[in-house]
C-alpha cells in the first residue's frame, strides 16, 4: 500500500526558529513531538537563500542554476549596484517534470495548499500535477496581511479577522477527512506551502501578548536587539543601512511561530485521529534561512551568518524533519539540500527512482535507514544567487565540501573559504591560509555553473558613484 505524504513548507522559517532547534524565546512543542518521531537534519540547505528558486527546487529535484530559477519571481526590473542583476526565468516551465505529477502518474490525489509563487496563472499548481489547489498563486507573501478578507485569487475569503494559518490548515485538515470518507485506499499527497512567517509580521492579538509577557519576564525587552550595519549595495535603497537582529526577541514574530505549531499539532491531530500516522510520510522544512538584516529583521540566526538573502549559512540552513514510519528518530549532521526531497518521497514510498528527472537530488533514505551514507557525505553541494538580496547580500555563488565552504562574489570582492565544522558562524577567512583548497573549489565551482549554463550578472555601465559602496 502506498504511503501518504505530507510535505510542509514553511516561509523564510529560520534554523534556529524552532525550541528544538535551539531556541529559547519560540516555543514549538507540536514540532518538537514531529522532531522526537523524526530525523532531524543539523545540516540542512535551502537551494537557494530566496523563495521562489528553492521552491521550483524543490518541486524538480533540479537546481536553480539549471532551472534558469535563481531569483524569488517578481515583475519589475532587477537591482542594480555595482553589477546588473542577471536575467532568470520567472516561472515554473510545464517542460519539468513535479513530484506531484509524478505522484499523480502513480495514482496519488495531489493537493496543493498555501503559497505558490511559480509563475503567473498559466503556472499555477493546477497546470503542474495538482488535483486541488487552495491559495496558490503568483503571490508570494499575503499583500492585504493574514486577516481576511485576504484578497487571494484561489481561496476565498472568511469571516472578517479570520487569520490565514489557521484557515489554510482547516482546509487541508478538510481535504484529509473528506478523502478518508470518500477515497480512502487512494493515497495523497499534500502540499502544505504555508505563507507564514513570511512578512508582514502578524498574529493573534491575545498569542502576542502572551509572548510580550514572556520576552519581559526572560528580561528580553531589555537587550538592544539590532546592530547597525553598511549601506545597501543597491542604488534603490543606497540611502538605507543594513539593520541585523542579534538575538531572538521580537514578540509579533514568535507568537507568528507559537500559531504556525498550534496549526501543525491541528494537522498531526487530524492524521492520528483518521488512523493514518502509520502510513504517512512527512517532511517538514524551510523555503531559505530567516529573516535578519532587513525589513524589519523579525528574527535571528546567530551563531550563523547573516540570514534570507544571502549566501552565508544563516541564508542557507533551514530546519528539516522526516518522519517516515519505519526510521527511527534521531539526529543527522550530513549536510543536505533541498533537491533532496523529491528522489527521498520517492525512495520511501517505493517508487522508482528518475534521476533524468531529479538530476541534482540525491535520495536521503540510507540516512534514515542507516545504511552506506559516504555517496551522500562526500558529495559537494552548490549555490548560485546572481542577484542582489533585498536584504543586503550581493550576487555570489557559493560551494560546500566536507567541512569547507567557499563563496564566490562578482562585485570585485575575494573569495572567501571557512572550515564550518570549527567555525560554523562564518567568522575566519581561511582562503589566504588555504590557496589550494580554495583554488580546486573555485574550478568545481565553475565547471558546475558552465555544466549548468548559469547566468553571470555583468558590470553596470552606469553606477550612481556617490554610493557608498561603488
Amino acid at each position: 500500500m502506498l504511503p501518504n505524504i505530507v510535505l510542509i513548507l514553511i516561509d523564510d522559517m529560520g534554523w534556529r526558529d524552532l525550541s528544538c532547534c535551539g531556541s529559547t524565546f519560540y516555543k514549538t512543542p507540536a514540532i518538537d513531538s514531529l522532531a522526537q518521531q523524526s530525523v532531524r537534519f543539523t545540516q540542512a540547505y535551502a537551494a537557494c537563500p530566496v523563495c521562489s528558486p528553492s521552491r521550483a527546487a524543490l518541486l524538480t529535484g533540479r537546481s536553480p542554476a539549471r532551472l534558469g530559477i535563481t531569483n524569488y519571481i517578481h515583475t519589475g526590473e532587477g537591482a542594480r549596484g555595482k553589477l546588473l542583476d542577471a536575467p532568470f526565468i520567472r516561472q515554473l516551465p510545464h517542460s519539468q517534470t513535479t513530484l506531484a505529477a509524478l505522484l499523480r502518474q502513480h495514482g496519488y490525489a495531489t493537493w496543493h495548499v498555501g503559497k505558490w509563487h511559480l509563475g503567473e496563472q498559466e503556472y499555477w499548481p493546477e497546470t503542474h500535477g495538482f488535483d486541488v489547489n487552495i491559495a496558490g498563486c503568483s503571490m508570494g507573501h499575503p499583500h492585504h496581511g493574514y486577516y481576511s478578507p485576504y484578497h487571494i485569487p484561489t481561496l476565498s475569503n472568511g469571516p472578517e479577522g479570520e487569520y490565514l494559518t489557521d484557515r489554510l490548515t482547516t482546509e487541508a485538515v478538510s481535504l484529509i477527512e473528506q478523502h478518508q470518507r470518500n477515497s480512502p485506499h487512494t493515497p495523497f499527497f499534500l502540499n502544505l506551502w504555508h505563507y507564514a512567517v513570511h512578512t508582514p509580521i502578524q498574529a493573534p492579538a491575545e498569542l502576542a501578548e502572551k509572548c510580550r509577557l514572556r520576552a519581559g519576564e526572560m528580561g528580553l525587552d531589555a537587550v538592544p536587539a539590532f546592530q547597525e550595519g553598511d549601506f545597501f549595495p543597491v542604488e534603490h535603497k543606497r540611502t538605507q543601512r543594513i539593520l541585523r537582529r542579534t538575538i531572538q526577541s521580537d514578540p509579533l514574530y514568535a507568537a507568528m511561530v507559537e500559531n504556525l505549531d498550534c496549526n501543525i499539532e491541528k494537522l498531526l491531530n487530524c492524521l492520528q485521529a483518521c488512523g493514518l500516522m502509520n502510513n504517512t510520510l512527512i517532511v517538514f522544512t524551510s523555503d531559505n534561512g530567516g529573516l535578519s538584516t532587513a525589513e524589519g529583521s523579525p528574527t535571528c540566526n546567530l551563531p550563523l551568518a547573516e540570514g534570507k538573502g544571502w549566501a552565508y549559512e544563516g541564508g542557507l540552513r533551514v530546519p528539516l524533519l522526516i518522519r517516515a514510519p519505519f526510521a527511527s528518530a534521531s539526529e543527522c549532521s550530513v549536510p543536505v539540500i533541498g533537491t533532496d526531497i523529491f528522489p527521498t518521497l520517492l525512495n520511501l514510498a517505493s517508487l522508482p527512482l528518475r534521476p533524468d528527472l531529479h538530476i541534482d537530488g540525491e535520495s536521503l533514505a540510507p540516512l534514515l535507514s542507516g545504511s552506506d551514507v559516504s555517496k551522500i557525505a562526500n558529495r559537494p553541494l552548490y549555490w548560485h544567487y546572481p542577484h542582489y538580496g533585498n536584504q543586503g547580500g550581493t550576487p555570489s555563488a557559493a560551494m560546500r565540501l566536507n567541512e569547507w565552504k567557499l563563496i564566490r562574489f562578482y562585485d570585485g570582492k575575494p573569495p572567501e573559504l571557512y572550515q564550518l565544522d570549527t567555525d560554523p558562524g562564518e567568522l575566519q577567512n581561511r582562503a589566504a591560509q588555504h590557496p589550494h583548497v580554495t583554488d580546486n573549489m573555485l574550478q568545481m565551482l565553475e565547471a558546475w555553473q558552465q555544466q549548468n549554463n548559469a547566468c553571470i550578472p555583468l558590470p553596470n555601465p552606469n553606477p550612481i558613484h556617490e554610493m557608498s559602496n561603488l
